[in-house]
């Protein structure tokens, strides 16, 4: 029954989002009559095509992976990550990120919670970093509106950047810049709950998991979108290649130190990638951008700063930009 029903809304999940640019061609030249060839024409093509286009990619995926989320709860992943060679425990703490819901709202209590249960500060670095950045709503986007080779690049680099920030913080051992009333807590036991969960109830931890996601990151993909949709009908052609093309050397670390006030996730981040690239902007430039919106941004700096001391910020910021940095560079001059 389950089957079925999952088949069925994977075809009709199909044919819709096969009638996307179609739908959005119509409502803007025929409904709209906006005149094609117009910058506003392309603005409001480009917003109704690529809004209910990253609405049903995050629908489909955050549902899929909501479902295997429910094997992984904070308290198995706190598990999984604890007694394990710092090495090693990089390198996994790194993938569950891709999998393990996280973002700044959550950040405390996840790192007291793995602190607390003696995971090394390394590897628990190694999580942080990957969950935000690497996760499942910025790879479905990338696939969705970049390609695979993109989303992939940005899979490789993006742990890379997690396991290797991850393994310096560990070899600096700062665990005496952690706050100290988080070291005095003492873990919880584990619930257990993933345990008693039937094939049912992880469906509905699916669709939770829907509801709670895109119930949070809707406004950003809204926003996202508008200011994509702008940049794409009304920046001229080259202009965004002559700021963040590969020609400058300052175009990577412009980019990085821009995008750490801005507050978005990847959903709201994603359009407006996009929308630079279409416009010239460099793949290497563009990337260490959308990283450091992700992973450095200032608010979830002030969040952290509730358990780490302002010497492990520093170090934590350091280690991170460096390693975007490498990444914009890199694929400035390979791509």
């Amino acid at each position: 029954m389950y089957v079925l029903a999952a088949v069925a809304g994977v075809v009709l999940w199909w044919l819709v989002y096969g009638k996307l640019r179609w739908l959005a061609a119509l409502l803007t030249y025929s409904l709209f009559r906006i005149p094609a060839g117009t910058s506003l024409g392309s603005s409001v093509e480009f917003f109704l095509y690529d809004t209910p286009k990253v609405m049903m990619l995050l629908l489909i995926v955050v549902y899929g992976v909501g479902i295997i989320r429910s094997f992984f709860t904070p308290e198995r992943t706190r598990d999984m990550l604890s007694g394990k060679s710092e090495l090693f425990g990089n390198v996994l703490a790194a993938l569950l990120g891709i999998v393990t819901p996280f973002c700044s709202c959550s950040a405390v209590p996840l790192f007291i919670g793995f602190v607390t249960a003696g995971v090394p500060l390394g590897v628990t670095f190694s999580f942080l970093i990957s969950a935000p950045m690497v996760n499942e709503i910025a790879l479905a986007l990338l696939y969705g509106l970049l390609g695979w080779k993109v989303a992939a690049l940005y899979l490789v680099t993006g742990l890379l950047i997690a396991i290797i920030s991850g393994w310096v913080i560990g070899r600096l051992h700062m665990e005496k810049h952690i706050e100290d009333w988080v070291m005095q807590i003492r873990a919880g036991a584990a619930s257990g709950q993933d345990e008693t969960l039937t094939w049912h109830d992880r469906f509905v931890y699916g669709w939770d998991a829907v509801k709670d996601i895109i119930g949070r990151v809707w406004k950003y993909v809204i926003i996202g979108i508008a200011v994509g949709a702008g940049i794409h009908g009304f920046v001229p052609e080259g202009l965004m290649a002559s700021i963040m093309g590969k020609g400058d050397w300052w175009s990577v670390p412009l980019a990085t130190i821009v995008g750490v006030p801005m507050y978005s996730n990847a959903a709201g981040i994603i359009p407006v990638v996009e929308a630079l690239l279409g416009k010239g902007a460099a793949l290497g430039t563009v990337l260490a951008f959308m990283m450091s919106v992700i992973a450095l941004s200032l608010p979830e700096m002030i969040i952290l700063r509730k358990v780490l001391k302002p010497r492990m910020i520093q170090v934590f910021v350091g280690v991170v930009g460096g390693g975007i940095l490498l990444v914009g560079y890199l694929f400035n001059m390979i791509i």
